[in-house]
């Protein structure tokens, strides 16, 4: 199967002439352009400019000019998303570089903060107030919480707190036409012609839909795909549903976040089991019990986490084997209002996994303990980096999410597509939310490498979907998965994404390919793997390697660039 080319991008634009008020950086050489054609998922497309707000004034300004010339923005934190929502044919609007953070409000508990403040970040500032900010994705060091709004993110602790949608209280927001407001929750929304037009034409079909039955919301407990019309059309509160749109509704300038208590102690408790179905009967035990979290760990990736990986924060620890014969881990967290509390909720999650059929439970009852088993979860990523460098791990099919119960048969499902496809693959995630990640190996010097790609994410696709699942579970759908879209989503829901995106954005400037096709879009085009694409400057090349070595993704881009000699 021939490879598509990487397309030539539009002819840059010229930057916003200086009435139009923008202050930030405004580039369109071919070495910022390059470094920006690329995230942390597999696409590759050379944006046509790139353009860097020194403040929220600036994103304003952006938009209006944007709105009047008629080029569409790719709104970007920090190029962490996987789906391929943070690159594309158009001007990149990067927020990643607004950072300002606001005081804890602890009686409320809620803080403020910019598109680029991190998640990690927030939760630091909180933990100084005796708070914490509970949305954790595996990210989180470097993901924005811009761009976990967009998406709506979760983590590991999302089987007790939920994802990011519950936790936004408030959103700074620029519309297709510059206009910008504060849509908070619990306040009427707006009074702007985006939200008007939205109310008076989206909404009322909405309601009528959803009164005839149409399916609005899956039967999963974690879902990004699509927008968020059932949580809508139960709370009618806007800002559920700008969270998780992706950048296709507005640009989020500002994100207040709610905030929760710390524990008084937690624990971690690790169970090994001879088969996938009694891990699968652990996790549903676990959850039951009240676990936080339940992470499962397939045979694939023990293996791969069998060969050792550094500790996060140093030191390096032996490789960790299972025992002979063993399908898969659960990894499960629990938290108490104190230390004698905890230690017995992580005897009922040992009594859980134990009466599923595990063959060895490890409690760990301390904070090292703790670290030490979490390091294992963390393990296949650095590992996988550093495997022969022909196979590349590409996360396409990384973010499925079933019925809980159906779980097994999704795991079982994508082990076979794999072996029809004769790849390698590593399967780990959120056993207790039934959301499942796969790091696909794939050798690059294989003729027929781009085949078993596409042949995999059809599958794959086709088993989500007869499961009644999602193909997003937390990560969007980005531009890899909207032409998808209509696999798991009824027409009529896609008709209501569709209305919806033409109430807050009728010219179609914003985020365009995502949420809603463009006509003869592709899942699957160019690849960043792809050893036959054209290269790109050198000095976009280098800092693209730099923030894929080190996971840096919240590094200036720009700054990378003038910095390579």
């Amino acid at each position: 199967m021939s490879a598509p080319v990487a397309p030539e991008p539009a002819p840059a634009p010229a930057a916003p002439p200086a009435e139009a008020g923008f202050r930030g950086r405004f580039r369109s050489d071919a070495a910022a352009r390059g470094a920006y054609a690329e995230a942390a998922g597999i696409g590759h497309v050379v944006p046509r400019a790139v353009a860097v707000p020194a403040g929220a004034a600036d994103a304003e300004a952006l938009v209006r000019w944007a709105a009047r010339a008629g080029t569409p923005l790719v709104p970007r934190g920090s190029g962490s998303s996987m789906a391929g929502g943070a690159i594309g044919d158009g001007v990149i609007l990067d927020v990643s570089r607004l950072r300002a953070l606001g005081p804890v409000d602890v009686a409320a508990r809620r803080v403020l903060a910019q598109p680029g403040v991190t998640g990690a970040a927030v939760d630091a500032r909180a933990r100084q107030s005796g708070l914490r900010f509970p949305v954790d994705p595996s990210s989180w060091q470097f993901c924005s919480v811009g761009g976990m709004a967009s998406a709506n993110a979760a983590g590991a602790h999302s089987l007790r707190h939920g994802a990011m949608r519950p936790w936004v209280t408030a959103l700074d927001c620029v519309f297709a036409d510059g206009t910008r407001a504060v849509v908070r929750r619990g306040a009427p929304p707006p009074d702007l012609p985006a939200v008007r037009r939205f109310l008076a034409e989206a909404a009322p079909a909405v309601d009528a839909a959803a009164a005839r039955g149409v399916p609005l919301r899956r039967a999963v407990r974690k879902d990004s795909s699509g927008y968020a019309l059932g949580e809508w059309q139960r709370s009618r509160e806007l800002v559920d549903l700008l969270v998780g749109s992706e950048g296709t509704l507005a640009v989020f300038v500002g994100v207040e976040l709610a905030l929760a208590p710390l524990p008084g102690a937690t624990a971690s408790v690790l169970g090994v089991f001879p088969t996938l179905d009694a891990a699968v009967r652990a996790a549903v035990a676990a959850r039951e019990a009240g676990a936080v979290a339940c992470e499962l760990l397939d045979r694939t990736f023990l293996e791969v986490a069998a060969r050792g990986t550094d500790v996060p924060g140093g030191g390096r620890r032996t490789g960790w084997r299972a025992p002979d014969g063993a399908a898969a881990a659960l990894l499960a967290d629990a938290e108490g209002a104190s230390a004698g509390a905890t230690v017995e909720a992580a005897r009922v999650l040992r009594r859980a996994f134990d009466g599923a059929g595990a063959r060895e439970v490890t409690l760990a009852l301390d904070p090292g303990a703790e670290r030490a088993l979490w390091a294992l979860r963390h393990a296949a990523s650095p590992i996988l980096a550093r495997l022969d460098p022909a196979l590349k791990s590409m996360q396409f099919i990384e973010d499925g999410a079933v019925p809980p119960a159906r779980l097994a048969d999704y795991v079982r499902g994508v082990r076979a597509a794999l072996a029809r496809q004769g790849v390698r693959g590593v399967i780990f995630g959120h056993a207790g939310d039934g959301h499942v990640h796969v790091n696909p190996l794939v050798d690059v010097r294989d003729p027929a490498w781009r085949a078993r790609v596409e042949g995999l994410l059809e599958d794959v696709t086709a088993l989500a979907a007869s499961l009644g699942g999602t193909l997003a579970g937390e990560h969007g759908d980005g531009r890899l998965r909207t032409p998808l879209m209509a696999r798991t989503w009824t027409p009529e829901a896609l008709a209501l994404f569709a209305a919806t995106k033409r109430a807050f954005d009728p010219a179609g400037i914003l985020n365009p390919g995502v949420k809603v096709p463009a006509d003869g879009q592709r899942a699957i085009d160019a690849i960043k793997y792809d050893p036959t694409l054209p290269a790109l400057p050198a000095a976009a090349r280098r800092a693209l390697d730099h923030v894929a070595a080190t996971r840096d993704y919240s590094a200036d881009r720009l700054a990378l660039v003038d910095a390579a000699p």
